[in-house]
């Protein structure tokens, strides 16, 4: 098939940038931070993180499956090329849209329809078989430019309004009407491709019909991720891995630490993520954090280094004894999934995708989301039972790889491709489009 991808914020590149030294030391080895493709930030930043990672994985897996793709994304710098190969059967193509300078996803609404108008030109040109927009404003232009060319669309949201309203408040900074547009659009395009049950319910929840939506979860490269030798440290090791903004709850993990009684040496925390090792320094978020660590009486056991490589994050994740995984809410949720690929048992806040990823007792201890001495209690649980954490890594580890590798996903995803192409009605739209005339999305 001929896919387009849709990520108007959210490039792939940022999963391939030219890393750089920095004097980011975890105790047992040098990390690597990303700098970033030109214009691109690097992952880590406030709005480059699981949505990067997602559209680059998927989109080489469905590379090597044989399929064509182009994945769309906004221009945020004057030089880069219009399109970039990012692996065999996959480019990169930037879309002008707005200034060429980055911009906070939240302010991307206003230039969606000169993204969209731009999608309706390349697609007249060298029509897709199917689009697959990532995120809701690259829906809204996706939705607009395959109505006037007769492309069906699929929507993968990747978070929801009402759930960032419910959880943020006076906080969210999304547009107004953004949860409203998401309801319209769920019910508009050809298929949702929600990645976990509790998607599915908050779509429900949003007068989405269940019957529109499939399940596809996201995945996790197998062959990167993988257990290993685990480098032997001074102290026992928690690590979280996450961008560094308060709904993640990297302040939940640090009270579990100050609340943690161990009958051996007292662990360390490892927090990695957030902004490059040199400018943590200039960092609110890190400041805050180093605030509670201090209160909590625990600064001298929290580091924090910054900004971590693909390439290196598999030997942080093998680092540690425990991954604690602890946001206020996550829609899915990557790192779960690369720490159960090494072989590392999780605790995990159950919410979101976590509570599918993450099987309570089996590959890790579910607590409730905001809760530090239950984090403190499943912790020094794993903590002090070194065979029980171990038998959790092994079952994590094979349960990665039984549901959750890339070609897997990819294939799940093409399979709900088919079936959006399959439907008699979409098919004689694509036959017969106007480019002209606005089509109505049709659902199975």
């Amino acid at each position: 098939m001929r896919i387009a991808m849709i990520s108007e914020h959210a490039s792939p590149l940022a999963c391939t940038a030219d890393p750089a030294e920095t004097a980011a030391t975890t105790g047992t080895a040098t990390r690597r931070a990303v700098v970033g493709h030109p214009g691109t930030a690097g992952i880590g930043a406030v709005d480059a993180g699981g949505q990067n990672v997602h559209v680059h994985a998927l989109a080489t897996a469905l590379g090597r499956a044989g399929h064509e793709v182009v994945v769309h994304t906004r221009r945020t710098d004057p030089v880069t090329p219009q399109r970039v190969p990012l692996a065999p059967g996959v480019v990169v193509d930037h879309v002008p849209a707005g200034p060429a300078v980055e911009l906070g996803k939240d302010d991307l609404l206003e230039h969606m329809g000169e993204f969209a108008a731009v999608l309706r030109r390349r697609w007249r040109d060298q029509r897709p078989d199917v689009a697959h927009a990532h995120f809701w404003m690259s829906g809204l232009a996706a939705l607009e430019a395959g109505r006037a060319t007769g492309v069906p669309v699929t929507q993968t949201f990747h978070a929801l309004g009402s759930v960032k309203r419910r959880h943020q408040g006076a906080q969210d900074t999304s547009p107004p009407e953004r949860v409203a547009r998401e309801s319209d659009l769920a019910a508009s395009v050809d298929r949702v491709i929600a990645t976990c049950r509790d998607e599915v319910a908050e779509l429900v929840a949003l007068g989405v019909s269940a019957d529109g939506v499939d399940v596809v979860p996201c995945g996790v490269d197998v062959d990167h991720f993988a257990p290993g030798p685990q480098p032997a440290g001074p102290l026992p090791r928690i690590l979280t891995v996450s961008r560094l903004v308060p709904r993640k709850g990297v302040d939940t993990v640090i009270r579990a630490l100050g609340r943690l009684t161990a009958a051996g040496p007292p662990p360390e925390l490892i927090v990695a993520g957030g902004p490059t090792a040199a400018t943590l320094d200039e960092d609110a978020e890190v400041a805050r954090l180093r605030a509670i660590a201090a209160a909590e009486g625990v600064a001298d056991r929290v580091r924090f280094v910054g900004r971590v490589t693909p390439a290196g994050m598999p030997d942080l994740l093998r680092s540690a004894d425990v991954v604690a995984c602890l946001p206020a809410y996550e829609p899915f949720g990557l790192v779960p999934l690369e720490a159960m690929a090494c072989g590392r048992p999780v605790v995990a806040a159950r919410v979101g995708g976590l509570a599918d990823t993450v099987v309570d007792g089996h590959t890790g201890l579910h607590v409730p989301p905001g809760d530090p001495d239950a984090a403190a209690r499943a912790l020094g649980a794993l903590l002090a039972d070194p065979a029980r954490a171990a038998r959790l890594g092994r079952a994590g580890r094979a349960r990665a790889e039984a549901h959750y590798g890339w070609d897997r996903v990819a294939a799940a995803t093409a399979a709900v491709y088919r079936d959006v192409l399959a439907v008699p009605a979409r098919a004689a739209a694509a036959v017969t489009a106007d480019p002209a005339a606005g089509l109505t999305g049709v659902r199975s």
